[in-house]
């Protein structure tokens, strides 16, 4: 997992693969707090944005997921949430095995469980060793709307 802020973007010393690049600019350049929730192309099939409005939940309501076909680059907007992390080891215990058509594996727990506060401006870049954790409150019984996008990036496309 990358965690980045589009304020710091230039600055980061990270080499992102050229689609991945492509896509953080897209983030970059676009007002989604203006734009209609839906599907929006970047790279055909292989590069496309998600924008998606929400309220956040408790912990126990969001379930931890891997991806196996794409990488998440998951990019708020509005609003702030926990974004619930771990490696993916043989320590995880599925929730359900993996649906190929939605590209994802539930899990029961993240093992160990580490979190962020993903707030305005802030990017998380997962891969599918990444279990994630996301759409969860920062306040446990304080629910938050939250304006968020989920770039998909095809993993053979990297």
């Amino acid at each position: 997992m990358i965690i980045g802020s589009m304020d710091t973007l230039d600055e980061n010393h990270v080499d992102y693969p050229a689609i991945i690049q492509k896509a953080l600019d897209y983030l970059r350049e676009h007002d989604f707090t203006q734009m209609a929730d839906g599907k929006y192309p970047i790279a055909g099939d292989k590069c496309f944005a998600n924008v998606q409005r929400y309220t956040t939940r408790p912990e126990k309501d969001c379930k931890p997921e891997t991806h196996r076909k794409f990488v998440d680059i998951q990019f708020i907007a509005e609003g702030e949430e926990f974004m619930g992390w771990c490696p993916l080891s043989p320590d995880l215990e599925e929730e359900a095995p993996y649906d190929a058509e939605r590209d994802v594996t539930f899990y029961k727990a993240l093992v160990p469980d580490s979190s962020i506060v993903l707030s305005p401006g802030c990017f998380a870049v997962l891969y599918p060793e990444d279990v994630h954790r996301p759409q969860t409150s920062v306040v446990e019984d304080a629910p938050g709307k939250v304006t968020k996008v989920v770039v998909k990036v095809a993993i053979d496309s990297l």
